[in-house]
């Protein structure tokens, strides 16, 4: 579901590694949330939701201090969306997915993608040129 294309990239290779692994944890995803074979997948939601938790802490960390050195003017307005994916990911309740794992995968693939449309290929682009600019590749 989630592929990798040359759109996604900000020209700078670190952070374009740390986004495709954002798209393998969303094929994990995916892949759980389309078996149709009535097998209880908690575990593996739980898991992929851990994998996204950390690795978008991980990576907004990454981003927010590059930006930081190179004194982008928009961090603050940056950082204010990595919060709200993070918040937005603690409050997926484990006893929530117990109860509706069908849904909640779905909810979850949902924002995943939607976080890539409107994150990656908007927001993420917007510091692209700056930090180009600055010699960052």
């Amino acid at each position: 579901m989630f592929k990798w294309k040359e759109d996604f990239s900000v020209n700078i290779q670190s952070i374009d590694k740390q986004h495709q692994e954002i798209f393998k944890i969303g094929n994990f995803l995916f892949e759980i949330v389309s078996l149709d074979d009535g097998v209880d997948r908690y575990d593996e939601i739980v898991e992929a939701l851990n994998r996204l938790m950390d690795y978008a802490e991980y990576h907004f960390q990454y981003e927010e201090e590059l930006m930081k050195t190179n004194a982008y003017p928009k961090l603050e307005e940056h950082k204010k969306q990595h919060d709200l994916f993070i918040e937005k990911i603690k409050s997926i309740d484990e006893i929530d997915i117990d109860e509706g794992q069908e849904v909640i995968g779905m909810d979850l693939l949902t924002f995943v993608a939607n976080w890539i449309e409107n994150h990656i290929l908007r927001v993420d682009m917007e510091y692209k040129d700056f930090l180009n600019s600055r010699g960052v590749y």
